[in-house]
């Protein structure tokens, strides 16, 4: 006899995109330099085309001036949960995931106190005491690790409902003299998770996580301008082939891990909702994944949205499965019942991954 179990279900979903466009040719006048102070020779032009034909990046949002991560949290969160027809009152916890706190317009001061999800539990105008609200800092993979903690709450009885939210604005930390700093951009997404009693297995069935920080930790870093005698302030920085040879060879490897221990193979998968870090790099990472099942790689199996929206971190994988949910990217529609994989790779160096059926 089926016994019934308790599942995380996704109840609703929201997001904001930044209505400031930024394409490539916006960074034609920036001055580049190399980490060790050297000018690059190279024609701008040649520059910017080369790294949209590495990232696949075409343009980018930024942020109004007037709004911070945590206003953008908060209008993400207010459709998600419009969405699930909720009232807040009712949420147990509010997981909030970014990086960098809240960053005023023409500043890279980080804001992080008292946290956002407190801030955004305010904007909210949530009473209710027992609603806890706390951040998760956990470079670009934070908004579904934060969705891996919600759901040991709601297994354990713990919590009914959890609002996990990602947002940043990575625009106001960026060097202007770093050829990366065009990878980033701003945005927020949010998911209302609800414990749902089922016989059969729904929501999330498995996920994983791990932290390579002995060798990875310096990956992602924050550090001066690139630009010899520029101001004093901190930037982030990477060391991208690193990052990108890290991911390729530890990427693949976790899904392959999380989808075994939900019981479950790649051909079952409907979609791969990949963190959107990298257009190309994004695509090795999914092309090893069908080798590692002696698959024909199916490039169809993974929505991107990173040539239009950049890279804005915790925001991405919230903000894609926003765009399907609601139907925006009809080629890549979702039904019930359908299962599909969350991974991302980021700071730390840390890496998850999680299947979750609709």
């Amino acid at each position: 006899m089926t016994r019934m179990r308790t599942y995380s279900v996704i109840t609703g979903t929201g997001k904001y995109i930044p209505k400031r466009r930024v394409g490539n040719e916006a960074f034609l006048q920036n001055e580049f330099y190399e980490a060790d102070g050297r000018k690059l020779e190279k024609d701008n032009q040649e520059i910017v085309g080369k790294f949209r034909e590495i990232t696949t990046i075409a343009e980018r949002r930024y942020v109004e001036d007037q709004f911070m991560t945590s206003d953008i949290a908060t209008f993400a969160a207010e459709q998600a949960i419009a969405d699930a027809g909720i009232d807040p009152e009712t949420l147990d916890y509010i997981i909030v995931a970014h990086n960098f706190g809240d960053v005023r317009h023409g500043s890279t001061r980080v804001d992080m106190v008292p946290s956002l999800a407190a801030r955004v539990k305010q904007k909210l105008g949530i009473e209710n005491p027992a609603t806890v609200a706390y951040d998760v800092i956990f470079g670009c993979p934070g908004w579904l690790q934060g969705l891996i903690q919600a759901d040991y709450f709601l297994r354990s009885g713990d919590a009914k409902r959890a609002l996990v939210i990602g947002a940043e604005t990575l625009s106001r930390i960026y060097d202007p003299h770093d050829r990366d700093g065009m990878i980033y951009a701003d945005g927020a997404g949010a998911t209302v998770l609800e414990a749902r009693e089922s016989e059969l297995p729904t929501g999330i069935l498995a996920h994983g996580t791990r932290s390579d920080t002995l060798t990875g930790a310096d990956m992602l870093y924050m550090d001066g301008s690139y630009k010899p005698g520029a101001d004093q302030e901190l930037y982030l920085k990477m060391y991208g082939r690193k990052l990108y040879q890290y991911a390729l060879e530890h990427v693949p490897q976790a899904i392959k891990a999380c989808l075994e221990k939900s019981g479950m193979h790649l051909r079952d998968i409907k979609k791969v909702l990949i963190h959107q870090a990298n257009g190309k790099m994004d695509e090795a990472i999914l092309i090893r994944l069908f080798r590692l099942y002696d698959m024909e790689p199916d490039l169809e199996v993974m929505p991107m949205t990173i040539d239009w929206l950049g890279n804005s971190s915790v925001a991405t994988l919230p903000t894609l499965y926003d765009i399907i949910q609601r139907g925006e990217m009809p080629e890549h529609l979702l039904q019930p019942g359908d299962t599909i994989v969350f991974a991302s790779v980021g700071a730390g160096m840390h890496i998850n991954a999680a299947v979750y059926r609709l």
